[in-house]
């Protein structure tokens, strides 16, 4: 019996350790074959960063972690892209710290690809430095993850003078990403409120936003055919309905919200 997968967000660690992977790769790969720059809102715990890392993987070409899975067979598994992966998950307490985040996440891109980082050059410039030596270096186009994109302007909601400083310098380092066209191969924002409400990317016109796209609306989370067909061997004696009372289904509860 395979593991339940709980508070696993890293998709090697799921297939090689015996954990229940939902095989999602069909909604991945058609959104990767017809999409560039993408918004992706989701609640918390709804399988945002495992669908990143799902991502990561492909785009390092791990076909051996994808056997069985829906896009085996699809994947063009020769061409490998270097990778950006930003992640702002972390809690912060002051708008201050959010420099120090932004500088320990592009530290460890750096570190990762042995390019150095220019000392004189501030956040937002080394971050387009990055994505213009990745893609000399490796002579293909760069994939960009950014998750929780908007969770230092949360964390100081309540403090609208230290949100809006956090807004201002995250716009500021997302804006690189306009202009970079042809040095980019895919782009994918994950957050939990809608990026037209925080104006944060104002200045990136082409980012799709596919929240409440009907065509990517099971990228996340299971449905109820998905929890019977992959959690059977759990679902002995359950009571299916008394789940769905639990849950409540997101689907319904968000689009009554809007």
């Amino acid at each position: 019996m395979k593991k339940l997968p709980i508070g696993i967000s890293d998709f090697k660690e799921l297939i090689t350790n015996n954990y229940i992977y939902v095989d999602k790769t069909k909604y991945i790969y058609e959104l990767l074959s017809s999409s560039k720059y993408v918004f992706l809102s989701r609640p918390r715990r709804f399988g945002k960063s495992l669908l990143l890392s799902t991502i990561e993987y492909l785009y390092e070409g791990k076909k051996e972690l994808f056997k069985g899975l829906y896009i085996e067979d699809k994947w063009n598994w020769s061409e490998r892209y270097p990778i950006i992966k930003i992640d702002f998950s972390v809690d912060i307490k002051e708008h201050t710290e959010i420099y120090t985040r932004m500088k320990e996440e592009l530290e460890l891109n750096y570190t990762k690809y042995e390019i150095e980082i220019d000392k004189e050059k501030d956040i937002p410039g080394n971050f387009k430095k990055l994505i213009i030596e990745l893609n000399k270096k490796y002579k293909k186009q760069v994939v960009v993850l950014i998750d929780e994109y908007d969770k230092p302007i949360l964390d100081l909601i309540e403090d609208k003078k230290q949100a809006e400083e956090v807004r201002k310098t995250l716009k500021s380092f997302y804006s690189v990403l306009k202009g970079l066209d042809k040095y980019i191969k895919f782009v994918i924002v994950t957050g939990v409120s809608k990026f037209a409400k925080v104006s944060l990317f104002s200045g990136l016109n082409q980012l799709e936003d596919i929240s409440l796209s009907k065509e990517y609306g099971d990228i996340c989370g299971y449905t109820q055919e998905e929890l019977e067909y992959y959690f059977k061997e759990y679902l002995d004696n359950v009571n299916i309905e008394e789940i769905r009372e639990w849950y409540i289904s997101y689907n319904s509860h968000i689009l009554r919200s809007l």
